[in-house]
């Protein structure tokens, strides 16, 4: 598929996600999104993306010109899949800034930060409200939408982060 400026997001899926857990399944379809599976799609350049990551410099709307590149597995595939980025792509790096919490139960033992380690859709929401792009429809089949709306009220009604 190529890549054109309305294609705000482009996320890069593990093929082992489970899409029955998957926080982003129903975005599929959107026009401003694309997607790819890892490990069978080529990815495309993504020089004017920046990939959203930890331990990274924060995101900010400077970075609003930019596309947002997301990758969307468990915590243990996605080191993995960040290492072959990283391999075969220059792509800034992001991180979101401190204070958003997960609405999402987590089971998995190797999530670095299970209060702050967001799932993908709440991550990907955070980065569009911080951009300042428009989050609307971005959460409508998420199950935990309104405990995670509940759980950062004050960074959605704020952006702090200008």
């Amino acid at each position: 598929m190529n890549l054109t400026r309305q294609h705000h997001t482009v996320v890069l899926r593990h093929r082992k996600e489970n899409l029955k857990k998957c926080s982003l399944t129903g975005l599929e379809s959107r026009k401003d999104m694309c997607f790819f599976s890892y490990p069978t799609d080529i990815l495309p350049d993504l020089s004017e993306y920046v990939l959203l990551a930890m331990n990274a410099p924060s995101l900010s709307k400077d970075d609003g010109e930019r596309g947002l590149f997301l990758i969307d597995a468990t915590w243990r595939y996605a080191e993995k899949m960040d290492r072959f980025v990283a391999s075969h792509q220059q792509v800034a790096k992001r991180s979101l800034p401190s204070g958003w919490k997960t609405a999402y139960p987590r089971k998995q033992e190797d999530c670095p930060n299970p209060e702050h380690g967001l799932a993908s859709i709440e991550a990907l929401f955070a980065a569009y409200h911080i951009l300042g792009w428009s989050t609307e429809g971005l959460l409508d089949h998420y199950y935990w939408k309104d405990l995670f709306i509940q759980k950062n009220e004050k960074l959605i009604s704020f952006n702090l982060f200008e």
